[in-house]
């Protein structure tokens, strides 16, 4: 059987597939900025997943697009020698610097099924934080922005409670008792961002 002529398709293929993974890793590098679409933020998760993918079907598209040129093997080197270690080195500093989130609650906004009060629980290198998001829409445009970030390090700054008051109202209680209420706009944006701790 002759393969010969399906070398070209399945090279521009794995360089379709390499650069759409590489365009993923990309854009989930950010770990989410204000109003950011919640599809980026879950990409963040999946950055070094996909950088090793986009690596190998890179490396596929040489193999199969340069079988007998002198530009193989330099190519190759090049890649497994850039971007091995860069997948290493970015692989460890996540592990080491970054935070994983842990879901504690989320509820509807009273009357409004377009928003969600989202609280998560950060566990990473330093105290734990607590913090609060609002989401609006709907996916795949669900945006989130931050609503508070509570700082475990110091007593009677974690957060012990984040509710609705109103459809356009959140109420949050420390441990402590401190009360802080953030009004959200008809965009769906905080009027402000609390910071304890």
């Amino acid at each position: 059987m002759n393969f010969t002529r399906y070398r070209r398709p399945s090279t521009f293929l794995l360089l379709a597939v390499a650069v759409v993974l590489a365009t993923g890793a990309v854009a989930g590098l950010p770990s989410g900025g204000e109003g950011t679409l919640l599809l980026l933020v879950g990409l963040h998760e999946y950055v070094l997943l996909l950088g090793w993918l986009a690596l190998a079907a890179l490396t596929g598209a040489v193999l199969l697009g340069l079988p007998k040129s002198s530009l193989r093997l330099p190519l190759i080197t090049g890649l497994l020698v850039i971007g091995v270690p860069t997948l290493i080195i970015g692989g460890w500093a996540s592990a080491v610097f970054g935070d994983s989130e842990e879901v504690l609650k989320t509820e509807t906004a009273p009357g409004r099924r377009d928003r969600h009060l989202v609280v998560v629980a950060r566990t990473g290198f330093l105290d734990p934080v607590w913090c609060v998001y609002v989401h609006r829409g709907d996916p795949p445009l669900e945006r989130r922005w931050s609503v508070g970030c509570f700082n475990g390090d110091s007593e009677g700054n974690a957060l012990s409670e984040a509710v609705w008051t109103a459809p356009d109202r959140i109420r949050m209680t420390t441990e402590g008792g401190a009360v802080h209420e953030v009004t959200i706009t008809p965009g769906g944006r905080p009027d402000r961002v609390v910071s304890v701790g």
